[in-house]
């Protein structure tokens, strides 16, 4: 099996597969590797190892070398340029009228190249704006625009919970997320509510969705009645977390409001098809005896 090692960039928490060839490496370690967009500075997250051939995506290309000092102090002073060329992008996106966000700028590590990262609700026409850039950089200019998610990730933020962002903390790829899961566990459908900072809904509602999905299989449904251990009642609320179902039972001619464990209750259905099984064996036995 080949030997492989990860290596994760700083825009993304996505981890690409890279030869180690004959490098001793460590985990946090910075290495140099050749990409589609050139040479670039990445860190390991995943240290030399077998991994079966099916995972790699081919042709696995090799790890240059290990950062040196050198490397990281030409990574420090491209971030320490990213402020102005933030401002000076912004001041001509002004200057031409253009119905565009600036997000964030990046320098390719062997300064070849500026990545402009913008969004806007539709096509921008910015080949004036690319010209006034390249002429105040001297080196090539790529605008790129991205959508909101990418900006949500690139930004970074605190979500409703009070954490980081998923995106951000540790999501490789997005959740693919839609309104039904939201309804599969109760939440109010409120965008504000089930809503991230991107404005798309919210990445964690993928996380617990399979476990409401299963324990709804074996929750009593609303309105339904079943038997508890105080009587006949009315489910008038499932928590599908702890297995609690919240009952309106019948005692002394008034209604109470009463909490039981999912094992605790049956379902009228379930009992009467319990009480007509032991009718048939009951006539069977009796059968026997006549």
């Amino acid at each position: 099996m080949p030997v492989i090692a990860g290596v994760r960039f700083k825009k993304t928490n996505k981890i690409y597969y890279f030869s180690p060839e004959d490098l001793e490496l460590q985990e946090g370690d910075g290495v140099i590797v050749e990409t589609a967009r050139g040479v670039e500075y990445g860190s390991i997250v995943i240290t030399p190892r077998e991994v079966d051939e099916s995972k790699i995506v081919q042709p696995l290309k090799p790890i240059l070398r290990k950062a040196t000092e050198e490397d990281i102090n030409k990574l420090k002073e491209q971030e320490s340029k990213i402020p102005e060329a933030l401002k000076i992008a912004e001041e001509k996106i002004k200057k031409h009228n253009l119905d565009m966000k600036l997000v964030d700028v990046e320098y390719t590590f062997d300064g070849n190249k500026i990545i402009f990262y913008f969004t806007s609700d539709g096509r921008v026409d910015f080949r004036e704006l690319v010209k006034d850039l390249a002429y105040v950089f001297k080196i090539r200019i790529e605008l790129r625009q991205i959508g909101v998610r990418d900006e949500c990730k690139m930004v970074g933020g605190l979500g409703p919970c009070g954490r980081e962002c998923c995106c951000v903390a540790h999501l490789t790829d997005y959740s693919k997320v839609n309104i039904k899961m939201a309804k599969n566990q109760g939440l109010s459908l409120n965008p504000s509510k089930i809503s991230g900072l991107c404005g798309r809904l919210m990445c964690c509602l993928e996380y617990e969705n399979e476990h409401y999905l299963e324990t709804a299989k074996r929750m009593p449904k609303i309105n339904s009645e079943i038997i508890t251990p105080q009587g006949p009642g009315i489910v008038i609320y499932n928590n599908m977390i702890k297995e609690i179902v919240k009952v309106k039972v019948l005692i002394k001619d008034d209604y109470e409001i009463m909490d039981f464990k999912l094992e605790e209750i049956t379902a009228k259905e379930t009992l009467a098809e319990e009480l007509e099984q032991e009718v048939v064996i009951d006539e069977s036995i009796q059968s026997l005896i006549d």
